[in-house]
């Protein structure tokens, strides 16, 4: 089962999605993908994992983390499906990171790891852009570097934990203008889902709809406004999105 969340007739809905992505009301009407805009299907805190994968860290010329790098991103740097996001002016680089998300579901304290997948409501996608430019440590991302407005699509939709029966072995692909740039797999994760939750929740209570972003494999690209960046974690959805000018996107959020 999906789960998500769209704006339609001037309302917010919460609906389920079907295998062929089309959209279920609760008051039993049926949509398209193309007759909603798409929300962030989850609004709690991101958890976002820095050079969790091995092939990564070595595409850094960094040695793999003994301990998950993790920082929080704020709910303002989300957006959906479909949607655009900005490319700041003057900056030389800035790269898409494709993840897998996972998104708690109940209260979790001190959550034991052969405990830790019945605390989830399921699975995301997320793509994490981040501004190389601003980047002075990658042991320690500054804001600038990941919590810009609208800077993280996240969707479509969360998938039900029970049909993705093995979140450590999916692909994961990113394709600028259809040309695939970047694919690897979760089991190249560092730190896998379970240990990232029974890890947070041992000095925290993670609480509904707070998500982890697990990382992203080798394979970043620069990316420029008019590119139409998708992101795909197997098993679990393609999220859509494309890079505007920094005048374009401020200059649409003001007639909107």
């Amino acid at each position: 089962m999906k789960h998500a969340r769209i704006r339609f007739e001037s309302q917010i809905h919460s609906v389920t999605v079907d295998a062929d992505n089309i959209v279920h009301l609760r008051d039993g009407r049926s949509l398209g993908e193309d007759q909603v805009e798409w929300l962030p299907p989850a609004n709690g805190t991101m958890f976002a994992l820095g050079l969790n994968y091995a092939d990564h860290a070595a595409e850094l010329a960094f040695a793999p983390p003994t301990e998950p790098l993790v920082f929080v991103k704020s709910t303002g740097t989300y957006t959906g499906h479909n949607q655009i996001t900005w490319r700041p002016d003057n900056v030389a680089y800035m790269h898409y990171e494709c993840e897998l998300v996972a998104v708690i579901g109940k209260p979790a304290r001190n959550v034991k790891r052969e405990d830790a997948l019945s605390y989830l409501a399921g699975y995301t996608v997320c793509n994490d852009y981040a501004i190389r430019d601003f980047l002075e440590n990658y042991y320690r991302p500054n804001l600038r570097v990941k919590n810009r407005d609208a800077t993280t699509p996240v969707g479509p939709w969360i998938v039900d934990v029970a049909d993705v029966p093995e979140p450590g072995n999916l692909k994961l692909r990113t394709w600028i203008n259809g040309e695939l740039r970047q694919e690897g797999s979760t089991k190249d994760m560092i730190f896998d889902i379970p240990y990232l939750i029974e890890y947070l929740s041992s000095f925290m209570t993670l609480q509904p709809g707070d998500m982890i972003a697990t990382g992203t494999p080798e394979g970043l690209a620069d990316v420029v406004p008019g590119d139409e960046v998708i992101v795909e974690v197997e098993g679990v959805g393609r999220l859509v999105n494309r890079i505007v000018s920094e005048a374009d996107f401020f200059s649409a959020r003001k007639e909107a």
